[in-house]
Formats: C-alpha cells, sequence, structure tokens
C-alpha cells in the first residue's frame, strides 16, 4: 500500500511536470528547457554569494573611488574565469564630494549637527572613516545660507498646499522634510520653486528608527545619527552625467558647462539623523503640524517660521571621476545579434551590503551557473551580456552613460534588459513591461520558495490576499494562474533602456521581510546583512533562479515570449484611469468651488488659527478620448489575433529572425520623438516616473500630470500622442502576425 501510494505520487508530479507550458516553447522545447533549467538549479551555491559578499563590502567602495576600480576589475576577472568575453568599460563623469559640511543652530539657542555616523563594535567595517564619503546629498548645490527654519513635512507637493492654508511662506526659508512620502529629490526640487534657500532632510523614528523596532546594532533599524546619503540629482528630468546629455560620457566627449545642465539642484541640501533633528524641530514656534505631518519623536510638530534660525554650508569638489562598467559577454550559437542583458550595480554609497552587493553577488552567481551550464554541451541561442553597472547611486551614471553611448547598436538588437538591484528574505516582487508579465508568472510558478515549500508565485499570491480587505479580491488573486507586475518608473538601471531606448526591461527581487534602517549609511554591512537580511543567502539563490530562468527562457524562446493581450488589458486600465482622473477632478472643483463661494473653508477652519482662504479654480473642460479609446479596441483585436495564431503554431516555418525582431522592437514603437514636455530625455508614453514623485511612476506620464497639472491644451496633445503611438504599436503586432501567416 504504502509503494502504491509513492507510486501515485510520483504519477502526479510528472503529470503535472508534463502539463506545464511555457510561453514561446513548443512542448517538446519546454521539456528540455526545464531539464536545463533543473541543471542550472544545481550548480547554485550559497556559499558562493556569502564569500563574495564578504569580499566586496570589505571596503568602501563609491563611484570614483580606488576600491571601486578594484572590485570592478576583479568581477571581471571572475566573469573571464567562468568563459565570458569580459572587459571593463570606462567613462568620465562628474561626481562631486564634499569639502565644508555644516549645520548650526544660530538662535534662539546653539546647537551644532554632529553629521556623523559613529563606529560600532559590533560591525567590523563601520570604523573606516577615512575610505567613507560623510554624510551628505550627491549633487546638493554649494551654498552657505542663514535663515529661519520651517518644517514642511514630507516635503511633497500637497505639503506647502495645507502651509499655504497655514498662511505660511518658505520664501527666504530653509526648509527641514522628514524622509519618506516620495524620493529625496523630489524635497530641495520643491523647496526651491518655492523659493527656499536650503534643505535639510531627516529620517523621522516613525518612518525610520526606534518607532519602527530595536535600532541598531540591537535591532535593525536607524540610530539616531544614522543618515541616509542619496542623490539629488533631479532624475525625474533625466538621469546619467549631467554635462553629457543623450551622449556617453567618453573621454574625448563634448561636454556643457554645469551651469548649463538641466537636472541640477540650485540650493544646497543636506541629510541628518534624528538626533541632529530634534533640537533644531524643538526650537521651532509657529502652528502645529497637521497630524499626518508629525512624527514620533517627544516633542510637539510646529511648522514655524523660527523663532530656530539655522545656518547652513555647503561646498563640493565637483570633479570628473572614472566611473568603471564590467561588460561580460557569452556569444550566441544561432542567433548572436540578439542580446538578452542582465544587469545589477555594483557602487555603493559605503560598504553596501543589502544595496547593492546582495544583488550583484546573485547575478555572479547566475552567470557562474550558466558557464557551468556551457561546459555540459549547451550554448545560448542568443546572446546574453551580463552587467555590472558603476555610478548607479549618484544618478543611473553608468548605465545611462552606455545606453547613450551604444543606443543605436542595442535598439537593433536588444530582446529584453533584466535588473536587480538590492535583495533580501521575503516575496517576490517584479515590475516591467507588461508584455512580459506571463513570462515572469510562468517563471514565478516554476521557482520554490525555501522557507514554505511552495512557489514563489503562491506565496506572492497569499501575500497580496492576505493584506486584501475585499472578499471578492482575495478570491480573485487566489484563483489567479498569474501575477500582475508593477510598471517601471525609476530608481535603478533599468530607466535608460525601457524609458530612454524603448527596450522592454524587468525589474526582480526580493523582501518585505528584510525591514531595516541601515539603507545608504555605514551600517549596510555585512555584518548587519548577515543577522538581519538574509542570513542563509537562500533568497541571493532564489534570485539567481528567478533571473536566471528568466534570463534563459529568453535566451533560448523559439518565438520571444511577449504577451500582447496582457498588455492591452493593462493599457486598457491605465485609459479608464486617467478618463476618471478627469472626471473626478471636475466633481471635485465643482464642490471646491462652491464651498469657496459660501465661504465653508473659513468657516470650517479653527478660529484660534491662521488660515487662508483658498481661491477659486477654472472649471475642468471635457477632452476627447476617442481618438485614443479606439487605438485600445484596436490593440485587442490585434492582440488576440498574433496570440491565436501562435498558440496553433509554437514553432512555425517562418522568417523567426523577423519575427523575432519585430516582437521585441514593437516597444520602441511606443515612444515619443520630441519626449514628455519639460523631460525630452524621457520618450516613453505608457511608463515614466512622476515628475514629482522620482522613483514613482506615472502611467500614460504625457496625459496623467498634464490633467494633475490642468494643462487641458497639452493634455489633448498628449491624448493625441499616444493614440498614434499605440496604433503604430498594434501595426507591428500585426506586422508580426503576417509573418506567422507565411508559410
Amino acid at each position: 500500500m504504502k509503494n502504491l501510494l509513492v507510486l501515485l505520487m510520483i504519477l502526479i508530479a510528472n503529470l503535472g511536470f508534463s502539463q506545464k507550458s511555457i510561453l514561446g516553447f513548443t512542448d517538446e522545447g519546454a521539456k528540455a528547457e526545464f531539464a536545463l533549467e533543473e541543471k542550472f538549479d544545481s550548480y547554485l551555491k550559497t556559499s558562493n554569494i556569502d564569500q563574495w559578499m564578504k569580499h566586496l563590502t570589505g571596503r568602501p567602495h563609491h563611484l570614483g573611488s580606488a576600491m571601486g576600480k578594484q572590485y570592478a576589475e576583479w568581477m571581471r576577472d571572475q566573469f573571464r574565469s567562468w568563459g565570458y568575453e569580459a572587459e571593463v568599460e570606462t567613462y568620465k563623469v562628474l561626481f562631486p564630494t564634499p569639502k565644508v559640511r555644516v549645520l548650526e543652530m544660530v538662535g534662539p539657542t546653539r546647537f551644532k549637527a554632529k553629521l556623523v555616523e559613529p563606529a560600532l563594535k559590533e560591525d567590523g567595517t563601520s570604523g573606516q572613516l577615512k575610505e567613507q564619503l560623510p554624510t551628505y546629498h550627491g549633487f546638493s548645490a554649494d551654498g552657505d545660507v542663514t535663515a529661519e527654519l520651517v518644517f514642511v513635512g514630507y516635503g511633497v507637493p500637497s505639503d506647502y498646499d495645507e502651509l499655504e492654508k497655514l498662511g505660511i511662506d518658505v520664501k527666504g526659508k530653509i526648509v527641514i522634510a522628514k524622509y519618506g512620502g516620495s524620493w529625496r529629490g523630489i524635497k530641495p526640487k520643491v523647496a526651491q520653486e518655492k523659493g527656499a534657500i536650503g534643505c535639510i532632510i531627516y529620517s523621522d523614528p516613525e518612518d525610520d528608527g526606534y518607532f519602527q523596532g530595536d535600532v541598531y546594532p540591537k535591532g535593525p533599524f536607524r540610530p539616531g545619527l544614522g543618515a541616509q546619503r542619496g542623490s539629488v540629482l533631479d532624475l525625474p528630468v533625466r538621469p546619467g552625467d549631467p554635462l553629457t546629455p543623450n551622449i556617453g560620457a567618453t573621454e574625448e566627449a563634448k561636454r556643457i558647462e554645469r551651469a548649463q545642465a538641466d537636472n541640477l539642484i540650485s540650493i544646497p541640501v543636506l541629510p541628518i539623523g534624528y538626533d541632529d533633528a530634534e533640537p533644531l524641530l524643538k526650537a521651532l514656534g509657529g502652528p502645529v503640524a497637521p497630524e499626518y505631518m508629525r512624527g514620533s519623536m517627544p516633542l510637539t510638530y510646529h511648522v514655524g517660521p523660527g523663532p530656530a534660525r539655522v545656518h547652513l554650508n555647503l561646498a563640493f569638489d565637483w570633479k570628473l571621476v572614472d566611473c568603471h562598467n564590467v561588460i561580460a559577454k557569452m556569444k550566441g550559437s544561432e542567433l548572436p545579434d540578439e542580446w538578452v542583458i542582465r544587469g545589477n550595480h555594483h557602487d555603493a554609497w559605503v560598504n553596501g551590503a543589502s544595496d547593492p552587493i546582495s544583488g550583484m553577488v546573485a547575478l555572479m552567481e547566475e552567470a557562474r551557473a550558466v558557464s557551468e551550464l556551457v561546459k555540459t554541451g549547451w550554448k545560448p541561442k542568443r546572446t546574453i551580456i551580463y552587467c555590472g553597472w558603476d555610478g548607479e547611486e549618484p544618478g543611473l551614471i553608468g548605465s545611462t552613460e552606455w545606453a547613450e553611448h551604444h543606443a543605436q547598436e542595442l535598439q537593433q538588437k536588444t530582446v529584453a534588459y533584466i535588473n536587480s538591484d538590492g535583495n533580501g528574505r521575503g516575496f517576490l516582487y517584479a515590475q516591467g513591461s507588461h508584455t512580459l508579465e506571463q513570462l515572469v508568472s510562468d517563471v514565478a510558478r516554476d521557482v520554490t520558495d525555501p522557507q514554505t515549500g511552495v512557489s514563489i508565485l503562491e506565496r506572492r499570491k497569499s501575500a497580496l490576499a492576505a493584506n486584501t480587505s475585499s472578499t471578492k479580491a482575495k478570491k480573485e488573486i487566489i484563483n489567479s494562474p498569474s501575477m500582475t507586475i508593477s510598471a517601471l518608473g525609476s530608481g535603478s538601471d533599468y530607466t535608460p533602456f525601457i524609458q530612454h531606448l524603448g527596450i522592454p526591461a524587468l525589474n526582480i527581487g526580493f523582501g518585505g521581510e528584510n525591514e531595516g534602517g541601515e539603507y545608504h549609511s555605514i551600517y549596510d554591512s555585512y555584518d548587519h546583512f548577515k543577522r538581519f537580511k538574509d542570513p542563509k543567502f537562500e533568497y541571493g539563490v532564489v534570485l539567481a533562479k528567478t533571473a536566471g530562468r528568466t534570463t534563459l527562457r529568453l535566451v533560448n524562446a523559439t518565438v520571444l515570449p511577449f504577451d500582447f493581450k496582457g498588455f492591452h488589458k493593462t493599457v486598457n486600465g491605465y485609459v479608464n484611469e486617467v478618463t476618471g482622473l478627469l472626471n473626478d477632478l471636475r466633481e471635485s472643483t465643482e464642490v471646491e468651488n462652491q464651498m469657496v463661494k459660501e465661504n465653508r473653508y473659513k468657516l470650517a477652519s479653527d478660529p484660534t488659527k491662521t488660515f487662508v482662504q483658498p481661491k477659486a479654480k477654472d472649471p475642468v473642460p471635457y477632452l476627447n478620448f476617442s481618438n485614443l479609446q479606439n487605438a485600445v479596441a484596436s490593440l485587442e483585436a490585434s492582440a488576440k489575433t498574433y496570440a491565436d495564431l501562435v498558440k496553433a503554431n509554437p514553432s512555425p516555418n517562418t522568417n523567426l529572425d523577423k519575427l523575432n525582431k519585430t516582437l521585441y522592437q514593437a516597444e520602441q514603437t511606443l515612444m515619443i520623438d520630441a519626449g514628455l514636455p519639460r523631460r525630452p530625455w524621457f520618450r516613453h508614453s505608457i511608463y515614466a516616473p512622476g515628475y514629482y514623485t522620482g522613483y514613482g511612476v506615472k502611467t500614460l506620464p504625457g496625459i496623467r500630470e498634464a490633467i494633475e497639472q490642468r494643462n487641458w491644451k497639452e493634455a489633448q496633445e498628449q491624448i493625441e500622442i499616444v493614440a498614434k503611438n499605440l496604433t503604430n504599436y498594434t501595426k507591428q503586432i500585426d506586422a508580426a502576425a503576417a509573418v506567422l501567416k507565411m508559410r
């Protein structure tokens, strides 16, 4: 009976295995691919990931540092030892480092900020002071300013709207903002637009400190003097080297003057920890901050201005440094001019165990396992390129310069770009081009989570369902055979590929059970990671399995696994969102204007506080979405036709080179020739980082942001641009279908 039960279980397992399919493969091809991936898994070792992380986090290795170069050359040599054609490709880029950092309160009492993260005996690399970059913001402006202080909450536009209602003006003032609520570079950007002359950004313990849990070294969270370094380059305008827009920053590249750069902040800005922030906030008077703006320190959060007066003095060495990208190629045996690119950055603000080395060592182990497959006689059909980017932290510099330098060739040859960054214990997250959503779902179905023993797809679905309040939504999530991936904004090295060149892209990693406050501090170390992030390095292997399968399936597929039906469903949802946004704005404007007319804002305000009555707004007009809606309908029909053809003939006897090139270049038809308004570097009409969100994505960005900014003429223009692009995209799908019909 026992033997019969075992046999039955084996038969069920084999039946499940045989029934699984992979988009882009025949049934026989899928069986061969599963066998290849099983062998690939067998080569992956946590010990390598552990050993390499310890090595690559041994010393600080920021952009332009001696160790950055040394580590890049070491990684190049590792790739070469595994059989890759590997080089270090170097660019000359602008990277300012601090010469002067002073923050002091000069009235009504005196206080001087320490601006130093103390070394800890429990952290073996935290005392490397001579090599560490101090706490500062990359690409802050030089400045020596003294002014009254104003607390602006998270420092996003809506916070200034609230301050305006309280009669608070920041013109000529220095603002202090909490980390969170948006990407850090948005805070000085909005502050300077509002007339502030300086900006301080601190980590409030409510978001990043003792309110969350025990602080380091007892627990993983940020200690009182821990400060978050980071770039304040205006990334929503343009990433990369500020002096070489749209071209690679080679030695001989023509550079503009710094004053001409369109992505530099014009006021000084500095990060501090909550211990340095507390005396400043305690000294503020004025109205009490709205509840949502407050933090968790033992003080009453006033907004000012004053009576606290602050002196901020920052000066930088604006120098050109070397930016070292590691590029490792394994040439395809059948389609060498079709490239699958896999990347992660290697530079860090200090030692960078979590960000980025946890992702970089997973990529390296993935690449090593691929090389072991080659030793067995397997050869990749398409070319694989593994990249270790430098200069990501100051502004996606290495990847952007490489993409701009090789733009034409990349657009001709790149099938897809697969990115990772930091990694930790927990749940799969995935963002990217929605034509690749089914590919990601299939991969997630086939990778096992090491903690639970179920697939990473099922674990992710369970987490989503558990955090959803609607019973109907829970059932839909659990019963769905696939997963939904998020759209890409910015914040990592996929940006130049998808946003500037129109190359399909993915961003993959794990997290959710790796909380901590080490981000961009000296405490992002091997010791911290080993204790709190992924102690057994199991999720480094899981990332290698997930990204490795994604890479291998794109490399080996007969017909590239692009799902246009899923893309249509997503874009149709975005169109419904922007039409709904317009209707909601119209209704809310009518209500607000009625309240202004009846003086109801005045009646609702606290009579003991200063309050400024809002002004009436212009009415919201009706926009014509018909061309866009027609384009989406045509996309739906063509996507279905193509999907039916591929399903009927997964291994067509036709011009596969032409078919696959038509598929992977379809994304380029979604690019806007002139770029998005006020930021032409960003050219994708479906996805972009928000102008005031930084990393956060805005879908249908030209339309959505024009509506939000009440620029109706621009909104109608952008509607027509997206309609035209979707029409061209549909023609590309039709062209692919036509190739499939050939015999």
